[in-house]
């Protein structure tokens, strides 16, 4: 076959699939193709989805029927034959050396086939395998072996990879890192990956088709919007024991007054006999069970007895309710030592003709009455309830915060949060006040709040409010501080609502972020200049927590695409400086892959204070006073290759659309020919650092330009760059549920 056939041939092709266990025809005639992208296929347990993939992979033999990948029939093939033409096998349970480390896993796994996925990406892509390189695989947890498991399957560098039950076991943020992948891997394009999963929440995120399995065979595929929409549809086709009431066709008939539903329902008026007709999991050796013993093991179901899963699913019900419908503002402290303050803030707020809930975050255990409790909060750390509840007073509070923040983005129409307390209760509910978008109005009324508030803020828009008194009952001073919390918060809700409203009917510009350093202050003002008609351009000065700021807008959707043009605070988080960044500096554009034109702006200078507060080690060095308070110092060829190396780590991770320029006349208005900071060798180490650490492809590209950074030619090319990405960037959007 030509290349040329083979690449516009579908990923993978089955047809007329047949396999027997013994004499149990476990697949039958299944049919399905897979063209590009990532395609998901589910069903409940025993309904033939793992013996599909071991079909698929060699490991078991079909009776009839046909498999091809990218055209080529493999059906009949060796595993190690499948395996070599490009098809990547994840399978259930991981199936891993516990004795082998996780370094001599991706060795063993490398080498196979050459490609882009390199032992070196993998630890880019799973930092924390990287942390563990090291560690056997026995020593790792459930969702660090299923990132070996993934990683081992994508170093053999497959154009199909197969994943049976990814999420099996996992808790729901290494499931929520796993779905982002899946969805980045299906983007690229160059991997297409079949899903096999039970959790229609993960099969519907990540592809846009599902199809359904039963008894053997595909039932039907569907879109996975409407799936994931329609509850009373999983539930006919993917609900225990409703076998009977499941059409044997392909497409999906209409459910409003179908005769279908109508029968199901007139059968469950009364009771209901149900039967298993393998009390056991079959194996290629299971005998027909007799009947007799499926009678044995058969129930009978009363219409007038809740069903343990219905309850459940009622309670969520409930709890989505919750999470909609009017916008809440919610009233969050520890109700255990704080719960008289709290309810009068909460009666304020409610006069003021808001919808409010009670939210206790106490680590006692004690029982409070309240909207949602502190028990209902701790399940959402990721280690279970119990974390927030332990006798060491400081591991239960940062548990608490963990899950309260998890909690917090959860809920869908979270208007406003006020929170009033020392510095426990300012620790449990700041962290989750940070994952609430800008411009959600946050108040904390508490007595440490004329001294550094820096560690509570951070890059986000809380208010903090001196509580005068210590928040320790009701009296004349903090009644009339936590009125006026509460009054606070109720105006800023109201008017925050009724611009929301405003804007929604006559919506603006769509907002863009700029990092801008006095030093760069020129190129920043006729990039901001040329945009204004197309874009509401906010520019963020880069003093560190002004990074932090632009990207806590990028994490909350708020930015349309970012002109990273000064990264300046690198400089002093490596060195020392008194800007700096955190590790996570641009970790968001990672995780948002919004549209990202960046430059080197301002690496040539580390800031510090006065003259005086400048570190022993670096007194020798080149330096220019800004003023009496700042003081710069020039970065020298090593550390520049350091710095270049650290934001190629970075801009490798990105998998949005990604421009980063390299101004060969100068990072700054004092590193260009004649001014202070000038340093040709300085700037090429750091061009070649980078260009030697990023990985170039269509997507992500270093691009050279020979003016200074502030020279109005390096601008226009910035602003052409950033046009051209936000058109291509549009159209990259993740399926949604």
């Amino acid at each position: 076959m030509s290349e040329a056939r083979r690449l516009s041939a579908p990923a993978l092709e089955v047809r007329g699939l047949d396999v027997y266990y013994g004499h149990s025809h476990v697949l039958q005639g299944v049919n399905l193709t897979l063209d590009s992208g990532v395609f998901s296929v589910v069903g409940r347990n025993g309904m033939g989805k793992t013996t599909l993939c071991n079909t698929i992979m060699g490991l078991l033999r079909a009776r009839a029927g046909s498999v091809r990948v990218r055209g080529e029939e493999i059906t009949g093939s060796s595993s190690a034959r499948i395996a070599r033409l490009g098809v990547g096998y994840v399978p259930q349970g991981r199936r891993l050396w516990r004795s082998l480390s996780v370094d001599e896993h991706l060795h063993l796994a490398g080498g196979m086939r050459q490609g882009p996925w390199t032992a070196e990406r993998i630890y880019d892509t799973f930092p924390r395998l990287a942390e563990r390189k090291n560690h056997g695989a026995g020593q790792l947890s459930g969702g660090e072996q299923q990132m070996l498991a993934i990683s081992r399957a994508l170093l053999t560098n497959p154009h199909l990879l197969i994943m049976d039950e990814p999420t099996e076991g996992l808790a729901p943020v290494i499931v929520a890192q796993l779905e982002d992948m899946l969805v980045r891997l299906g983007e690229d394009g160059d991997i297409s990956v079949l899903v096999i999963e039970q959790n229609i929440g993960v099969a519907t995120a990540v592809s846009a088709k599902v199809a359904v399995m039963v008894n053997g065979r595909i039932n039907r595929i569907i879109d996975s919007a409407r799936l994931a929409a329609d509850r009373d549809l999983q539930q006919r086709l993917l609900g225990v024991g409703l076998h009977a009431g499941i059409e044997p066709d392909i497409e999906v008939a209409p459910v409003p007054g179908e005769a279908a539903g109508s029968a199901q329902q007139a059968r469950a008026k009364g009771p209901v006999r149900i039967y298993i007709s393998n009390p056991a999991p079959p194996t290629r050796w299971s005998q027909p069970v007799p009947i007799a013993r499926i009678e044995a093991a058969a129930r009978t179901l009363s219409s007038t007895v809740t069903r343990l899963g219905q309850a459940k699913r009622e309670r969520r019900e409930a709890s989505a309710v919750q999470t909609s419908g009017p916008p809440v503002v919610l009233v969050v402290g520890t109700l255990d030592t704080k719960g008289l303050e709290l309810r009068f803030i909460r009666d304020i707020i409610a006069d003021g003709g808001l919808r409010v809930r009670l939210v206790d975050v106490s680590t006692s255990g004690k029982l409070s009455t309240c909207d949602v409790s502190a028990q209902e909060i701790a399940l959402n750390h990721g280690r279970g309830g119990s974390v927030a509840f332990g006798a060491d007073r400081g591991a239960a509070v940062t548990a608490m915060a963990e899950a309260f923040a998890n909690w917090l983005q959860r809920q869908g129409n979270i208007a406003g949060v006020i929170s009033a307390g020392g510095s426990g209760a300012a620790s449990l509910v700041a962290p989750g006040m940070r994952v609430l978008p800008v411009g959600v109005p946050k108040l904390i009324i508490s007595s440490v709040a004329s001294g550094d508030v820096g560690p509570y803020v951070g890059p986000s828009d809380i208010t903090m409010m001196y509580s005068v008194t210590d928040v320790q009952g009701l009296n004349s001073i903090s009644r009339m501080v936590l009125a006026n919390g509460a009054n606070a918060v109720v105006g800023m809700v109201k008017a925050r609502l009724g611009e929301r409203a405003e804007r929604g009917a006559n919506a603006g510009l769509p907002a863009i972020g700029i990092t801008m350093f006095g030093v760069t202050t020129p190129a920043v003002q006729k990039i901001a200049a040329d945009l204004r008609d197309e874009f509401e351009c906010l520019v963020f000065h880069a003093t560190g927590v002004g990074g932090r700021s632009m990207e806590k807008l990028v994490e909350s959707g708020q930015l349309t695409g970012v002109i990273d043009l000064t990264t300046t605070e690198v400089c002093d988080l490596l060195m020392g400086g008194v800007f700096p960044a955190t590790e996570d500096r641009f970790g968001a554009i990672i995780r948002s892959r919004v549209p990202y034109v960046g430059s080197t702006g301002a690496l040539d200078m580390v800031n510090f204070g006065a003259p005086e507060t400048i570190p022993e080690r670096y007194r020798q060095r080149k330096f220019h006073v800004h003023n009496p308070q700042v003081t710069l110092m020039r970065t020298t060829p090593e550390e520049n290759e350091r710095m270049g190396r650290f934001i190629g780590e970075r801009l490798n991770q990105m998998d949005g659309p990604v421009r980063f320029f390299l101004p060969e006349g100068g990072v700054s208005a004092l590193d260009a020919q004649g001014q202070p900071f000038w340093d040709a060798e300085a700037d090429q180490a750091l061009f070649r650092a980078l260009e030697r650490t990023v990985r170039q492809t269509n997507n992500r590209q270093l691009i050279r330009v020979r003016e200074n950074i502030n020279d109005p030619e390096f601008a226009s090319t910035i602003v052409s760059a950033f046009r051209a990405l936000l058109g291509r960037g549009a159209g990259r959007r993740r399926v949604k549920r």
